[in-house]
């Protein structure tokens, strides 16, 4: 278990009962209604300086970096010594005073407004309940700021929903200081259409996924929590779906297989019957990384980031077994097709492929899964039964699995045929043919920075002069990863990251790595105030990762595989 430090919550609390203090907010407006300019002003009942506020805004910071493990860690997490968890009175009367109130001086934006303003470049708003924040000055003058970023375009309230030690008075106090405005509910179209909508039943998510598409849905968690913990948690793993998210009754459910000697259909616990696998794959889109792509040539696709993917223990029987009950037998010609029961419009299913050899290969550990982490799949993950292709683009790891079929040809779909394939950078949209390139099966080796985050203000240590840098590596086909590499000074200089990994033999080692670096920062870089970390990754053939993506782009945006770079601010 990961122990929480002390937070200058503790710290100052005392302080916040001896002190009464309340922000004043003076705005003047276009009339567009939006902001042209923002002052801020502070009256405290007693003296206080700018540094003194950024102090207490650090509460803030606070619960939003140690949020993230206050949902990992149900059963085993602790208190910080001397916090006190606000009692039901406190956070009720929070929630009058803020939550749910509209200041009717102020204007009113759209979620859609507030989500364009991610970056310090387009100023960094946040909501919480009805009101929009505007945190840009706040997030650049302290060095927590990156954690702020998480929520920069979106809501702070499931930060603190699950660490509530921070979800004070005095807190939201401070936080009404920097508000700019409400947040617009949201409307409700014509009910009857809602309800004969093929989208009216799709899941509940997690609040801090953050959308790439909402129909279908598709979102990632913030990268800055991404490398936290080794197995990513079930309802912060990201979601990539195609078509509606299908409503299977468990009892209903039928796997059909088509193949070997005869056909056959299996019930849900039937396949549970089977002898049980279990196996740590991380999945990963085709498109992650797409955004860094596209800032050299549009492309058409989702704007992924760098959290499309995400690591987890899976279990369930294994393929090999119930295809050799079939009578399947090795066939290096052959493919192995799966359907899903998501629909398109057509009524055509989902459909994907990988080649026989992987299937039967009882060290591919192909599964048919029905557990993650232990827990039964989500709706969103291919309840009841996904199958789990190790090492292979997350496309063919097709949910909610309702058949199989040992065929003399890939799948038909669109999604084999028509998308997930990878051209030269000189392909265009007039010149591409989709028949002359094979579909992505194993995916190239790749690394991300997760922490600091791009803009980041990051605190040198002083004793050392170091930065701390932390992220992700991983290679498909079951290479493992053997080395990833940092530099912060354009390559002069590379220093070699700790791995965090499990121990499997090269060619089954599908679960991610996680790593860390501490780089040396020079006191030439101190007093420039900017510097540009790049990660790559090697694996065990030593494949590395492409300098830039001006070698690799291609008009689909996918196998985004370059060196990650990260700009931030020395403290």
């Amino acid at each position: 278990m990961r122990l929480l430090r002390p937070s200058w919550a503790g710290l100052v609390r005392g302080r916040h009962h001896q002190h009464h203090r309340r922000f004043l907010l003076t705005t003047s407006r276009g009339s567009n209604g939006e902001r042209e300019e923002q002052q801020q002003h502070s009256k405290w009942s007693t003296p206080g300086s700018r540094s003194e506020q950024l102090l207490y805004a650090a509460i803030w910071a606070g619960g939003l970096s140690l949020g993230y493990h206050w949902l990992t860690d149900k059963n085993n997490h602790v208190l910080l010594e001397g916090q006190k968890v606000p009692s039901e009175e406190e956070l009720e009367a929070t929630a009058r005073l803020w939550h749910v109130t509209t200041r009717k001086e102020l204007p009113t934006y759209r979620a859609d407004q507030v989500e364009q303003h991610n970056c310090a470049e387009k100023r960094v708003w946040v909501t919480y309940g009805l009101g929009v924040y505007d945190v840009t000055d706040f997030a650049e003058n302290h060095p927590g700021g990156d954690k702020i970023l998480m929520a920069a375009g979106s809501a702070i309230d499931p930060f603190w929903a699950i660490y509530q030690q921070h979800n004070t008075l005095e807190v939201l106090e401070l936080l009404e200081g920097f508000r700019i405005g409400n947040l617009e509910g949201q409307v409700v179209t014509n009910a009857e259409d809602e309800l004969g909508s093929p989208w009216s039943q799709e899941p509940q998510r997690h609040a801090l996924l953050k959308p790439a598409s909402k129909r279908p849905f598709n979102a990632e968690p913030p990268i800055g929590l991404l490398a936290d913990q080794f197995y990513t948690p079930n309802d912060l793993f990201y979601v990539r779906n195609h078509l509606p998210v299908p409503v299977i009754n468990p009892a209903d459910y039928e796997l059909e297989i088509e193949g070997g000697v005869k056909e056959k259909t299996l019930t849900l616990e039937e396949v549970k019957a089977l002898p049980k696998h279990s196996v740590t794959a991380a999945i990963m889109c085709g498109g992650n990384r797409r955004s860094e792509m596209t800032k050299i040539k549009a492309v058409k696709g989702l704007s992924w980031g760098a959290g499309a993917v995400g690591n987890a223990k899976w279990s369930g029987a294994r393929l090999c077994d119930v295809l050799r009950e079939q009578g399947v037998q090795p066939d290096e010609t052959k493919h192995v097709i799966f359907e899903g029961a998501d629909l398109d419009p057509t009524s055509h299913p989902y459909g994907a492929s990988i080649p026989l050899a992987k299937a039967l290969d009882p060290r591919g550990d192909v599964i048919l899964a029905y557990e993650m982490n232990d827990e039964p799949l989500s709706r969103d993950h291919g309840f009841p039964i996904r199958v789990i292709v190790p090492g292979t683009v997350g496309a063919r790891n097709v949910k909610w699995l309702t058949r199989i079929v040992v065929a003399d040809k890939e799948s038909d779909s669109h999604w084999q045929q028509n998308d997930y394939k990878g051209f030269s950078p000189s392909t265009d949209w007039d010149t591409v043919d989709f028949s002359k390139s094979d579909a992505i099966q194993a995916m190239p080796v790749t690394s991300a920075i997760c922490t600091p985050q791009p803009g980041a203000r990051v605190k040198v240590d002083d004793n050392e002069g170091h930065i701390t840098v932390r992220g992700y590596a991983w290679s498909g086909g079951g290479r493992k990863i053997v080395r990833v590499d940092l530099t912060n000074d354009e390559g002069v200089s590379w220093h070699v990251a700790e791995l965090e990994q499990e121990e499997m033999p090269d060619g089954r080692h599908y679960g991610w790595s996680l790593w860390t670096a501490r780089l040396p920062v020079s006191e030439a870089q101190r007093k420039a105030g900017d510097v540009e970390i790049w990660a790559k990754a090697v694996d065990s053939a030593y494949n590395v990762q492409p300098e830039k993506f001006e070698h690799i782009w291609n008009l689909r945006g996918v196998l985004a595989n370059a060196y990650h770079k990260v700009k931030v601010k020395i403290v």
